[in-house]
């Protein structure tokens, strides 16, 4: 298959230095940045339907910034003040780090992991010395029971609690849907592309190529009945834009 435009179903890189933009030159393909999906915070309205009540908690679990932000948009929206003795458990450094858009940045108030997993030792070690602590978890839509297995496993006490939520970032009826190769990152990303376009494949024929990231991601492209041309991570391409690039060098064979 000739491929000449590629849409990436995630927002375009900050930095220049992205692989993409190597590979866009190399093998001289343009590259789309167009996310497939987006991130909608619940109103107060709907979280009051959860029947939690943000203030009574003492900890929060935070593993993205969008858990960050609609936390604490929920609680100035529902009214709720965030005590200055909460106690906060982030995944990573960076997101603690963000947490100084909220609140004034007490090391021994905030504790982080290493890796980003709610598996890393560091990560959990920090819950494990806070057992009193009343835990919130705010998380998405998409989060399952299978997500939170670490914790479970280690013994901590949390109330996860859905803040946001993934919907599909339709296309209007005016924008070009003419790419060669589409690739993926989550199945809410395969979802939206059947809302979308539920005639993307017709009389037995897929209109593009198919690219996935991740194993969830690779599954839903199977339900869905659709021809998968790169997947990624493999042992020998670990990350997306490698896939990609031995990809594009198959198709000038």
């Amino acid at each position: 298959m000739k491929i000449k435009k590629i849409l990436v179903s995630q927002p375009k890189p900050a930095s220049e230095k992205s692989p993409y933009f190597d590979i866009a030159a190399k093998h001289n393909v343009e590259i789309v940045f167009r996310p497939m999906i987006k991130v909608e915070g619940l109103s107060a309205k709907e979280f009051r339907q959860s029947k939690i009540n943000l203030a009574d908690f003492t900890a929060v679990i935070f593993n993205s910034r969008t858990a960050v932000d609609n936390f604490f948009r929920l609680c100035e929206e529902s009214r709720v003040h965030v005590p200055d003795t909460m106690r906060y458990f982030c995944t990573t450094e960076p997101i603690a780090l963000y947490l100084q858009k909220y609140i004034v940045y007490r090391k021994r108030k905030i504790s982080f992991g290493q890796t980003g997993s709610l598996a890393d030792s560091q990560f959990l070690a920090a819950l494990q010395k806070n057992t009193k602590e009343k835990i919130l978890f705010p998380i998405s839509d998409m989060q399952t029971n299978e997500d939170f297995a670490p914790l479970v496993k280690a013994g901590i006490k949390f109330t996860p609690a859905v803040m946001y939520r993934t919907v599909s970032n339709d296309f209007t009826p005016d924008e070009p849907f003419d790419y060669d190769l589409i690739i993926f990152f989550s199945p809410a990303g395969i979802e939206s592309l059947k809302k979308n376009f539920p005639d993307f494949v017709k009389n037995g024929e897929q209109k593009m190529a198919i690219g996935a990231f991740g194993a969830p991601t690779v599954q839903a492209v199977k339900d869905a009945g659709l021809e998968l041309a790169i997947e990624a991570p493999t042992p020998a391409t670990p990350s997306m834009t490698a896939a990609l690039d031995k990809y594009l060098e198959s198709c000038k064979a």
